[in-house]
């Protein structure tokens, strides 16, 4: 093992020490990557009949030359070392168009492909740019060229590159003065050079023989382009293209392009988890204790003893082939906050799934890499890389929980703000992350959250929003849910609220036994992290390019009082009808509910109406509710069955039900007659 890694290391570093013997331009980031490997493959995607087909370093280099030239011709009237912008989606001429601009001397401007005309224009303008690449039929600010345009151009084997060395990304808010960040081949050598170090805590992440990397994160963003596209370019691995993003075509491209890395964001890795769950639900008694016996030993909670049948590689390889395949070796997610459940689920598996963490300002500073299981789930984003530098806080000594800055020769060394270029100086100074950080003994980081994020109690204690919401994520019929402070109008403080996500589909019983859910968990909850109010928003939730919901507009739409957003308790207190049913019977019910209510709450009997809703109004929680409900059974000699908890939520549904279990549903007769 110690052999191994340092055969890695030497392997590394030849190739880092190769790149800082250069001028480290662009340019020379290129020539390295072409040159070093001509004949292993730079990518592979599938034609329409689903066969892969592969293209090697030599090929693209040949590609970049000649659409270098083709663009050379089309761009002749504007001037070397001006701004283009790249708006496409992933795909091999993705990486072709991408070199080949900077060959043809113009520095691109990376663009989400899914962005909004309006916003496109936006980044444009504040960029300067000159043109743009792209597949949409719409015209732009500027003159744009669609990929098919580039491939008609004659070529020009007289062609003499001319390189830019600069590339522009974009931060999340593409809206008003978006901030842009530039970064010029010595951030990007650097970047890649961070690596020198990784064959010390892994074998996995890095090595000489084949690696296949799944192209999902859009290369637009720092997290695709630095960990899927320039590390692995340059070190010569072959990148697979799904044909789409489809969670088919994905796996399809994973499982057919036999990917041994796998990189993506949170929302991919839980999507993932929540198919392994309905998948354990459906399983028999006998196979799905089989299944929880392989994950709790894949986790080290259990001896290979315990674990029997469940802790054998035979059965690891059947529930492998049927979620992501075999072939995995190596799995980051990077983006956002990543769940503990997730990330155990995961891993339990049998895919090791890592936490990575960088920004667009920084590019890719540090990734857990520990090959030890325990360590991997404890959440860290690990050690800062090669030549970055942490600190958190003021960086006093015994200062280990505050804000993380981040200090690295990776950082962009320019910014646009509003149309106006600056020069930065993050290789010497400390950049502040906006994000809360907390370091263990050991040396390994945490993320708490975002401080524009945090929710401060009027007791002062501050809550994060992203560890809340994952206790959530797992609930039957939630699309999506995300949890932040939000104060309505008339209110002296922020509530911790929680907005759900849910199918159109979904009827009024479905979303109280959601309720119903919430509840029961939030009851398990510290009192300093129950949800305090939850939100239905009758659209989909609002997403950023890099798959994070945007917080900040909903919390915006909330206190401003928008109609988007229902609470189902108190908008939807149902009248219920007695018709058919004796009247004095009715209110000796009723009565008989409230004083059971009244003893289970400790409250007086006065403030229980008989619409006022247990948990919402009265304060009750799933445990006093099952309480509730077995004293029911009791008083009144009669069986609510399970189905309806949840359902039942206040003494007029509890009173209905009770007569329609001992006397029959006589509503339903009237409606017949």
């Amino acid at each position: 093992m110690e052999k191994n890694k340092i055969a890695i290391s030497k392997y590394i570093k030849k190739r880092c020490d190769s790149l800082s013997k250069t001028g480290q331009t662009m340019e020379d980031i290129f020539n390295e990557i072409v040159t070093n490997n001509p004949k292993e493959n730079a990518y592979l995607y599938f034609d329409e009949s689903g066969k892969a087909i592969s293209k090697t370093y030599e090929d693209l280099k040949n590609r970049v030359f000649l659409t270098a030239s083709k663009l050379s011709n089309l761009l002749s009237n504007i001037a070397r070392k001006t701004v283009v912008g790249i708006k496409l989606k992933n795909s091999p001429r993705w990486q072709i168009i991408f070199w080949a601009l900077l060959m043809s001397g113009h520095i691109p401007l990376l663009i989400d492909a899914k962005l909004a005309k309006e916003n496109t224009n936006n980044l444009l303008s504040q960029a300067n740019a000159k043109a743009l690449i792209a597949n949409d039929e719409e015209s732009f600010i500027c003159p744009s060229y669609r990929l098919n345009e580039i491939m008609n151009e004659n070529d020009d084997y007289s062609f003499r590159p001319d390189w830019a060395n600069e590339v522009i990304f974009c931060s999340s808010g593409t809206t008003g003065d978006a901030k842009l960040m530039i970064y010029e081949g010595k951030n990007l050598s650097a970047q890649i050079c961070s690596s020198y170090e990784m064959a010390s805590a892994t074998e996995d992440l890095i090595y000489p023989e084949r690696i296949r990397i799944l192209a999902m994160l859009p290369f637009h963003h720092i997290f695709g382009f630095v960990a899927v596209f320039l590390w692995y370019s340059f070190y010569n691995k072959t990148i697979v293209y799904p044909s789409s993003m489809s969670t088919s075509d994905l796996l399809y491209a994973i499982k057919k392009g036999k990917c041994t890395h796998v990189y993506s964001v949170p929302l991919f890795w839980d999507g993932i988890a929540q198919n392994v769950n309905r998948t354990i639900a459906s399983l028999s008694p006998s196979k799905a204790d089989i299944f929880e016996r392989m994950l709790a030993f894949n986790t080290n909670k259990i001896t290979k003893k315990e674990a029997g049948i469940g802790g054998s590689k035979f059965i690891n390889d059947i529930f492998k082939k049927k979620i992501m395949g075999k072939s995995i070796r190596y799995c980051i997610s990077g983006g956002g906050f990543l769940s503990r459940k997730t990330q155990s689920l995961i891993n339990g598996l049998g895919y090791p799934l890592y936490n990575g963490y960088g920004m667009t300002e920084i590019g890719v500073t540090s990734v857990e890499m520990s090959p030890n299981t325990e360590q991997r789930l404890k959440g860290s984003i690990g050690k800062p890389l090669y030549k970055v530098e942490y600190k958190i806080g003021n960086g006093r000594e015994n200062e280990n929980s505050g804000e993380l800055f981040v200090k690295s020769p990776i950082s962009h060394y320019k910014e646009i703000v509003g149309g106006k270029i600056k020069t930065v100086d993050y290789r010497n100074e400390f950049f502040p992350t906006g994000d809360i950080a907390t370091k263990n003994e050991q040396g390994y980081y945490f993320i708490k959250g975002r401080i524009k994020d945090t929710i401060i109690l009027s007791n002062g204690e501050n809550v994060f929003p992203d560890e809340i919401e994952t206790y959530f994520k797992d609930i039957k019929n939630l699309n999506n849910v995300v949890c932040l402070g939000a104060k309505k109008k008339g209110e002296s403080e922020e509530k911790i609220t929680l907005v759900c996500e849910v199918d159109n589909s979904v009827n009024l019983d479905a979303i109280k036994k959601i309720y119903s859910d919430i509840y029961a968990i939030n009851a398990t909850l510290p009192s300093e992290k129950k949800i305090q109010e939850i939100l239905i928003d009758k659209r989909p939730l609002p997403m950023s390019g890099s798959l994070k919901v945007k917080r900040f507009l909903i919390k915006e739409a909330i206190e401003k009082g928008s109609n988007d957003f229902v609470n189902i308790e108190q908008n939807k207190k149902e009248v219920v009808s007695f018709e058919g049913y004796d009247k004095k019977e009715v209110e000796n019910i009723q009565n008989k509910i409230i004083k059971i209510f009244s003893k289970i709450l400790m409250l007086p009997e006065f403030k229980i109406d008989p619409d006022s809703i247990w948990t919402s109004d009265l304060g009750g929680d799933s445990m006093s509710y099952i309480e509730m409900v077995q004293t029911l059974d009791k008083a009144f000699k009669i069986e609510i069955p399970e189905d309806k908890y949840g359902l039942l939520g206040n003494v007029n549904d509890f009173t209905k039900e009770i007569l329609i279990l001992k006397y029959g549903d006589k509503s339903s007769k009237n409606d017949e007659e």
